[in-house]
């Protein structure tokens, strides 16, 4: 599909639709290795290729950002009062009507997935995709070996029943895999077999997973290879 040049510069590289038109006018954009000084260009991102001061942009129309969420901080877009994980992106990601996919509490820390891909942010937070979310957790105290099975078999906490869950219990702590995300999910699971979550990290969200080297608070654009697994789930 062909678009304006100056719209796909815009989406592609954050800039406004008139810094992308003055962009092209004074000959920083190229395509196909020509530069091109005519903003409404109609020009196919997937096909050709465009460059912006030489360096190559994306083909992809949407974005798509891992963080690894510091305690304290909402998974929410916007709030009067707290910190939100939009608050710690550049400002000109505003622009892009990020969507937070599978939010995590204030307290708990980890892997969290920004985008402005509906559609991709809709099938991996629907029920009925039943995408795997790995947790670290820490409780003040361990599990027992017969509360693996109470996990798998589902547990009834009143207002539903948790689909099975995956729990290993390692050396101090333990992992959980679930393929939903209710309100206070792990948390309520673990005061079902009598303990308090202390400490709760996301490590994995379907494909995605949370690099060691990705600081709370840092971010990174998940690469072609990220996307193309999450978009195939």
């Amino acid at each position: 599909m062909k678009e304006r040049l100056d719209k796909i510069i815009s989406s592609r590289c954050l800039l406004t639709r008139s810094e992308a038109a003055k962009a092209i006018r004074r000959g920083r954009v190229s395509v196909d290795g020509i530069v091109c000084t005519v903003p409404d260009t109609k020009v196919s991102a997937s096909e050709q290729t465009v460059t912006l001061d030489g360096q190559s942009i994306r083909s992809n129309r949407y974005l798509y950002i891992m963080m690894n969420k510091p305690a304290g901080v909402l998974s929410a877009t916007e709030d009067k009062n707290c910190q939100t994980v939009l608050d710690l992106l550049p400002e000109e990601y505003a622009r892009r009507g990020l969507g937070v996919v599978g939010r995590l509490d204030k307290d708990a820390t980890g892997l969290l997935l920004l985008t402005d891909d509906g559609v991709l942010n809709h099938r991996l937070t629907s029920p009925k995709s039943h995408a795997p979310k790995l947790y670290h957790v820490i409780s003040d105290g361990m599990p027992k070996s017969a509360d693996i099975e109470t996990f798998a078999a589902g547990m009834d906490l009143g207002d539903f029943v948790t689909k099975s869950a995956k729990l290993t219990i390692c050396d101090g702590y333990s992992l959980v895999e679930i393929s939903e995300g209710k309100f206070h999910q792990v948390k309520r699971m673990f005061q079902k077999i009598g303990l308090n979550v202390l400490a709760l990290k996301r490590l994995s969200i379907a494909s995605l997973r949370l690099p060691p080297d990705l600081a709370e608070g840092e971010w990174r654009i998940l690469s072609d290879g990220e996307i193309s697994e999450l978009c195939a789930f």
